[in-house]
């Protein structure tokens, strides 16, 4: 029986079949858009409440819970520049610019907590309490939910700032977490925008 021989020479001449899986979908990002909306029904259930409240009323804000505009005002005017600000971390580590990202990002996180101070502040000089009547427990309960918010996001911005100074963790084929904090972040912006027209501007006309 003869034995049979492999010409080695034909070897790497044999074609070979790679199959290359494709990329699946990064679902972080996914599950973040489905947490903001179940977040976004339970304020708009809120702002629903609210509107129906303030229809059914024959004042409001009641006598006694006047609303001042300096102070929100001026928080409003931080917060959006602060969406401004992140969206620019976003685009520097986009160019592979770390540094950029890490300003970018303290300052937004700066300007949150200013945001917070001044909320702080503006509950401690409204002259009104949570149970003072049913604007009142409007104003507290939907200002609150969003400043809890608000501080959550905070969180996430630092946490960026923190990972960010591991080496090479965020780059430009990389940033899902700098993108999910930015998204989260003007979330929380399109939000107070909404609050601010509802409990301040409105009230005023």
């Amino acid at each position: 029986m003869e034995s049979s021989t492999i010409d080695t020479s034909q070897v790497a001449e044999i074609p070979i079949s790679v199959t290359h899986h494709e990329e699946h979908p990064d679902l972080r990002v996914w599950g973040l858009l489905t947490f903001l909306i179940s977040e976004s029904l339970m304020f708009g259930t809120l702002f629903v409440t609210y509107l129906v409240l303030k229809g059914s009323a024959t004042e409001w804000p009641p006598e006694g819970t006047e609303v001042e505009l300096f102070v929100p005002a001026i928080n409003t005017m931080i917060l959006v520049s602060s969406s401004f600000v992140i969206h620019w971390g976003d685009t520097a580590i986009k160019k592979n610019d770390v540094k950029g990202l890490r300003v970018c990002y303290v300052i937004t996180a700066i300007m949150g907590a200013v945001f917070l101070a001044g909320q702080i502040y503006e509950y401690l000089t409204l002259g009104y309490g949570l149970a003072t009547n049913v604007f009142s427990n409007c104003f507290y309960l939907m200002t609150g939910f969003h400043g809890l918010h608000v501080f959550v996001g905070l969180l996430l911005i630092l946490g960026v700032v923190c990972r960010s100074r591991l080496s090479g963790h965020y780059s430009s084929h990389q940033h899902t977490g700098v993108e999910m904090a930015e998204i989260y972040w003007h979330f929380v912006d399109v939000i107070w925008i909404i609050l601010f027209i509802l409990l301040y501007i409105l009230t005023k006309f």
